[in-house]
């Protein structure tokens, strides 16, 4: 691979996609194009700008990228290579190459998208890390953007489930965003890889996210929401895969947690509600085939549905709480009980996995407290 070529051709703005197979098509290989002189570029009807960057290339920042490339396990993944994802060769302006720090292998197993709010709630970071472990352990391939919340309990989860993650980001390989999970991305790109198709050097612009967010739908069969405020960047991550022809998944919450409203706006647009993996794997037969049998071996994560053993009072409290985030207060209205009482057994139920706390002293049953 004419590797030097290609960098010229991936930092040249605006020679995605169809752009970039015409231009091959006329010219016949990436050194023809690399190399051909202004007045060729003009005819083939480039835009100044991106005939500019070919014919005059920043030969700093080829230098940067060579020197970031001549590490172990860094990679340049570019359209045609065996490892590019193949469901990325399909979306509008696909990237001409991809910077990979990890296992390049990863890019072509099947991914599934799972995002979601950055200030998720403990119960959303719970259901992304389930979701992910058992998916990633059944031959998913985990995509997301290795952000805080969600993203980041979508990962930790499919690596603790023993499956594989990609991590894809909006700035350059060579910089972590944010900077406290560069462990995170070090041990993604053990196994998995983390991937961007901006740069070395690129720093954090508000304006990359969206364009990060357009390749995580667009490598994966389908994209899962889990927990999304009505102007969370996941709704943009949905709105590509829609576009992308790809499935949408949306957990909903409850009616008062306001990082659930944008799952629930997805749902109402048609995105399908999802409870268990068993509700991902039914819509997709035909691109899982290779994996579904795997998946239903190990069995899909469902909302336990063992019958929980618990005194009277503890199964009656639960009983009271509901599904919804609840008060100390609200559960001494309801119960007759004293204060001291309640908050003695949401401490007991707390140790025993039934309920968790929430901000502004909330609680809320987990589904390992689930009634009947």
């Amino acid at each position: 691979m004419a590797t030097n070529d290609w960098l010229i051709l991936a930092l040249a703005p605006g020679l995605r996609g169809a752009k970039f197979e015409s231009l091959l098509a006329r010219f016949g290989d990436v050194s023809s194009i690399a190399t051909a002189g202004a007045n060729q570029l003009r005819k083939a009807e480039l835009k100044q700008n991106t005939i500019d960057h070919i014919t005059d290339p920043d030969e700093r920042l080829l230098d940067r990228c060579r020197d970031w490339l001549a590490h172990e396990d860094h990679h340049l993944v570019t359209r045609g290579d065996a490892a590019y994802p193949p469901l990325l060769n399909d979306i509008y302006a696909a990237p001409t190459a991809l910077f990979v720090r990890g296992q390049v292998d990863a890019l072509t197993l099947p991914q599934l998208a799972i995002v979601g709010s950055r200030n998720a709630t403990p119960g959303g970071v719970d259901t992304a890390r389930r979701f992910a472990a058992h998916l990633g352990g059944a031959g998913f391939c985990i995509a997301s953007g290795l952000a805080l919340g969600i993203d980041a309990a979508a990962h930790s989860g499919a690596l603790q489930g023993g499956g594989r993650t990609v991590a894809v980001c909006a700035t350059g390989p060579d910089i972590v965003y944010p900077a406290r999970h560069e462990q995170l991305a070090d041990a993604i790109a053990a196994d998995g890889a983390v991937v961007t198709e901006f740069p070395p050097g690129t720093g954090v612009r508000r304006e990359q996210f969206p364009q990060r967010n357009r390749l995580i739908s667009g490598m994966s069969v389908g994209t899962l929401v889990i927990e999304a405020g009505l102007r969370s960047g996941a709704l943009i991550t949905a709105r590509y895969a829609s576009e992308q022809g790809r499935e949408v998944f949306a957990v909903p919450g409850s009616i008062h947690n306001p990082t659930a409203r944008g799952c629930h706006r997805l749902i109402r647009n048609g995105a399908k509600l999802v409870e268990s993996s068993d509700d991902i794997i039914e819509e997709l037969p035909g691109m899982l085939a290779a994996i579904s049998e795997s998946v239903e071996q190990n069995g899909a994560p469902q909302a336990q549905q063992t019958e929980i053993r618990l005194d009277p009072e503890y199964q009656r409290l639960l009983e009271l709480m509901a599904w919804d985030p609840v008060t100390v207060d609200v559960l001494v209205n309801r119960s007759g009980l004293t204060a001291d009482e309640v908050c003695s057994m949401l401490l007991i139920l707390e140790l025993e996995g039934r309920v968790e706390p929430l901000f502004g002293g909330c609680y809320i049953q987990r589904e390992e407290g689930r009634t009947k």
